[in-house]
């Protein structure tokens, strides 16, 4: 049984950061490319960035690229999204995702979803 785990989320000034962890469990974590989507209320979920299983490239979408990283690590089967310099338009549920091929932006290619964690960012 495939399980993905988020923690990491909270609350946080506007210019803070937060760091998100996924925690996957279940399947064969380096054959799996791991995306982070967000929903904001009253908002479709949105891509924000992924990461591929072949060599670790990292996309991001233009809203946060240069604020957030992604990295994994595949010894711990953890997938990460360091956010910095918060905004409160970031506030939303984050979700982890779990895909094996390469349309990383597209939330319908995605397998595996977590539960998702609470980012608040106030101003």
């Amino acid at each position: 049984q495939v399980q993905l785990v988020e923690s990491g989320g909270g609350l946080v000034q506007a210019g803070g950061s937060l760091r998100l962890s996924c925690a996957a469990s279940g399947l064969t974590f380096v054959t799996y490319t791991m995306g982070w989507f967000r929903q904001a209320p009253g908002k479709e979920r949105e891509f924000v960035g992924a990461i591929s299983r072949s060599f670790g490239m990292a996309y991001y979408a233009d809203s946060v690229k240069g604020r957030f990283t992604i990295s994994r690590d595949n010894a711990e089967n953890t997938v990460y999204l360091q956010m910095d310099s918060l905004k409160p338009e970031d506030t939303a549920v984050y979700y982890c995702a779990a895909q094996q091929g390469y349309r990383f932006s597209l939330e319908r290619n995605y397998d595996y979803w977590g539960q998702g964690t609470q980012v608040t960012v106030s101003s």
